[in-house]
């Protein structure tokens, strides 16, 4: 096995490598993240306690995205790629203190490094892609298949680390949990640090620290159509649902970790595959016909847990209308994924995709606030409202598109 792939060419033996790296980081995150809502949550705090847990981690990836790219460009995706791992070491070795020690300042500081540590993470390996890809693919099938698989197969993966969070939580208590990541981890890093190229992505022009900014008219019409399509999501997602599911539902921390769990890799599984649900062509008809799809589903939801729609089943329209607005979310991240791969520049990639992820972490940020504030106020429903409105402006924006996306 060894020998097989050590004779693969180098850029797949690289992308294999930093698509590794992408898994195990997505592992910890998944389940770190599962971990806290589900633990602290017993603990007594509200959801908006809960959600203002992830304030920090959301809001540092939005500068890490943006000073990563630049960084990426500059020193080398390696380099970025690695200090994410050993970043999110720390963090976790954060909160392995005694339990009197976890104040929420503690926590938050602990998940703004985690934060830095997985826009780094991910910033590296979506942007490595570009460098890896055969020769004469971009804009081509190939590209969006490679794209496809890195992103799917990472978020399959963050399902099963909410998965893990939830099992582990139960088995060997939060303290426990987060001592066997930190060491798997740290033993994921020290093979990346032996193995990964050490010009991976570095710009051939050092770029200028004013550069960070897109100057591409497109990319920031996309970067702002991807910022409503992830706030869409985490408004009803990230807190509010598991939140529902454990008080409403009745569900303990091992049934709500599962179905989530089951959830996300079944959306990973999509993302996946989304080539072939799109016939293998990605573009800006694609993008807003995808988008203007999905708008509907949450706003149906919102009617049939108000009473309007199936009113005697309200587990049916909560959980089967959550599985369709996966499928379709799914779809619409991977057309996103793609178009900022193939529209990034091909020198210095990092400082478009950076960019544009860094749009994409300013809509988890705004999501995740609006989650716990909105379930406090007006309960699921609420969140699923705003969804719905958030998704209209993705739809909206995209029109904005050139048409050769």
């Amino acid at each position: 096995m060894i020998a097989r792939v050590a004779a693969l060419p180098r850029e797949i033996r690289q992308y294999l490598l930093v698509t590794g790296n992408y898994w195990a980081f997505t592992l910890t995150d998944g389940a770190l993240r599962m971990l806290v809502v589900l633990y602290f949550y017993g603990l007594g705090y509200s959801a908006l306690e809960v959600a203002l847990l992830f304030l920090f981690y959301e809001f540092f990836g939005v500068v890490t995205n943006l000073v990563g790219g630049w960084l990426g460009a500059r020193l080398g995706l390696n380099r970025t790629m690695n200090l994410g791992l050993g970043l999110q070491v720390v963090a976790l070795s954060m909160l392995l203190v005694p339990v009197a020690w976890l104040s929420v300042p503690w926590v938050m500081a602990a998940q703004a490094l985690s934060g830095i540590a997985k826009d780094l993470n991910k910033m590296s390996a979506k942007s490595a892609i570009k460098t890896l890809v055969p020769q004469g693919t971009e804009g081509h099938e190939a590209l969006y298949r490679w794209v496809a698989l890195l992103t799917g197969s990472k978020n399959a993966l963050k399902g099963v680390g909410f998965f893990l969070g939830g099992l582990l939580l139960t088995l060997i208590g939060f303290q426990g949990a987060i001592l066997a990541m930190a060491v798997m981890l740290a033993g994921v890093l020290a093979l990346s640090l032996m193995r990964l190229d050490g010009d991976l992505g570095r710009a051939k022009a050092k770029p200028k620290f004013r550069e960070m900014l897109s100057k591409s008219r497109a990319i920031n019409i996309l970067s702002a159509a991807r910022m409503c399509l992830f706030g869409a999501r985490d408004v009803w997602f990230v807190v509010a649902l598991p939140v529902f599911l454990a008080t409403q539902f009745g569900w303990d921390s091992w049934r709500v970790g599962g179905f989530l769990a089951l959830w996300v890799i079944g959306y990973g599984a999509v993302q996946a595959v989304a080539p072939r649900i799109t016939g293998g062509t990605a573009g800006r008809g694609s993008a807003i016909a995808w988008a203007a799809a999905l708008t509907a589903l949450p706003a149906l939801i919102a009617l049939g847990l108000e009473g309007q729609l199936l009113a005697a089943q309200p587990q049916v329209v909560l959980l089967g209308g959550l599985m369709l607005f996966g499928a379709v979310f799914a779809v619409n991240s991977s057309l996103h994924s793609f178009l900022i791969v193939r529209m990034a520049r091909s020198d210095g990639v990092s400082l478009d995709v950076g960019f544009y992820y860094m749009a994409n972490a300013m809509g988890r940020l705004i999501g995740t606030l609006l989650s716990g504030w909105l379930y406090v106020t007006g309960g699921l429903t609420a969140t699923l409202w705003v969804s719905s409105a958030l998704l209209a402006a993705t739809v909206l924006i995209s029109l904005a598109l050139p048409k050769e996306a």
